[in-house]
């Protein structure tokens, strides 16, 4: 990389659900907050890029799968879960797409290049290597605990896991110790940098200031499930605080609006000031999904899961269990008492004090300052290639030893006849004619 050019950085992902992109978007806005404008950013969905049918529809089928046909997605999940057959499946993936792939290459022409999509690792690699292309390339894991295959990629330069749980798996299948590095979840700054209390929260949120306050979210239960719940929680504790976020579901908030439920409940769309809302409250409720999850425990909340979204998530149930920061409830019968135990002032005293050294605050911070450690490196140095013969040069290379082999006959024959003193045959008698004369 020359001095007078600006450095660039390719985060690599795929909008199969949310949480890839804001990942990528999180560590996007640490190297901001870090370098500002001497590092050129991109994000660009990688698979979107292939052009190929069905791959390019990576986010509609993963909506499809995750919805109306979750076991046919964790049949795939299992179905693919191991190193030879990702390399199968993606290198036919990357034969009919790599023209594509390098033309995202060349127009961003990056210096590093940071997956963030387990699918997108292998496209790069592949791509980097046929085409002998010089960057470097990092992986960064936005899985907790149940880590595909895909996301280890022996052609990155480095892995950078968020829990230890991922780590140990990683060594496990025997991924070198070198390459990988433990970080926090690349959570957003923001949520980080909040250093309001629940009282200014609720204060600039225009709600009341006292009360125990819960927050669900509309990914922690189903449209219909979230508004049996609200119904339920308003049965169980009147006295309690709702803010209950639909997201993009306008419907679903609608309907919730209709019911004219009492003040004490508040009734959110799609927000971009999640970080306020959970510093204002004091219980979240949520599904497994890593980020809404993680941004939860970095603000030092207690935590109530709900479901797992595929079985990428089910690990993330036992991270939340196996560390004491909350409950599971599958079902909503199990929410209600579930939030008496996490009222009791001990219980919920005892789980924020495990909450502060549960998962790092700022680990977006973190990845992006590895990064930017990545940037001062060298590119490794290009591979030679093995470069297969083609039709034309077999043919040629046929003839030629045709040619050598008759020449070959016909100086083993002279001597055979040198040896034996023989004569040739042109000097024998015509004797074997003239019979036949």
């Amino acid at each position: 990389m020359s001095a007078d050019r600006t450095p660039s950085i390719l985060f690599g992902i795929s909008d199969t659900g949310g949480g890839h992109r804001t990942g990528a978007v999180a560590i996007d806005a640490a190297l901001d907050g870090l370098v500002g404008s001497g590092v050129k950013r991109h994000i660009v969905d990688i698979l979107a890029s292939t052009g190929i049918p069905l791959v390019r529809d990576a986010p509609d089928l993963y909506d499809q799968l995750s919805t109306r046909w979750l076991p046919v997605y964790d049949l795939m999940f299992q179905l693919t879960d191991g190193r030879h057959r990702v390399d199968a499946l993606t290198q036919f993936v990357y034969l009919s797409a790599h023209r594509n792939i390098v033309r995202v290459l060349e127009a961003t022409r990056p210096d590093l290049v940071v997956s963030v999509h387990p699918l997108v690792n292998r496209l790069i690699g592949n791509a980097r290597r046929t085409y002998k292309l010089s960057f470097r390339f990092v992986t960064v894991v936005t899985d907790l605990v149940t880590v595909h295959a895909a996301w280890a990629d022996p052609d990155a330069e480095l892995c950078i896991v968020p829990t230890r749980e991922a780590y140990d798996l990683f060594r496990a299948r025997g991924f070198p110790a070198e390459k990988l590095v433990q970080a926090g979840f690349p959570v957003h700054p923001k949520f980080a940098a909040y250093d309001g209390t629940r009282h200014e929260a609720r204060a600039r949120l225009g709600i009341d200031l006292d009360p125990f306050t819960l927050l669900v979210t509309s990914g922690g239960v189903g449209s219909g499930q979230l508004r049996d719940l609200v119904l339920d929680l308003d049965r169980a504790y009147p006295s309690i605080q709702l803010m209950v976020v639909t997201g993009r579901n306008a419907a679903l908030r609608q309907e919730l609006l209709a019911f004219g439920l009492r003040p004490g409940i508040h009734i959110y769309g799609f927000v971009d000031n999640m970080e306020e809302l959970m510093a204002a409250s004091d219980i979240i409720i949520t599904k497994a999904g890593p980020g809404t999850l993680m941004e939860a425990l970095a603000m030092r909340r207690p935590v109530i899961v709900t479901e797992a979204v595929g079985m990428q998530e089910r690990g993330n149930i036992d991270f939340v269990l196996n560390h004491e920061l909350g409950f599971f409830c599958p079902t909503r019968d199990r929410i209600v008492p579930a939030i008496a135990d996490l009222m009791d002032a001990q219980n919920y005293a005892a789980t924020v004090a495990r909450l502060v050294d549960a998962v790092p605050r700022q680990g977006a911070l973190q990845i992006a300052q590895i990064l930017l450690d990545q940037l001062q490196l060298s590119p490794p140095p290009r591979k030679r290639r093995l470069r297969l013969p083609h039709v034309a040069d077999l043919r040629q290379f046929s003839a030629r030893q045709l040619r050598l082999t008759a020449v070959r006959a016909r100086r083993r024959q002279g001597f055979i006849m040198r040896r034996w003193r023989l004569k040739p045959i042109r000097t024998l008698s015509r004797w074997r004619r003239s019979r036949h004369s």
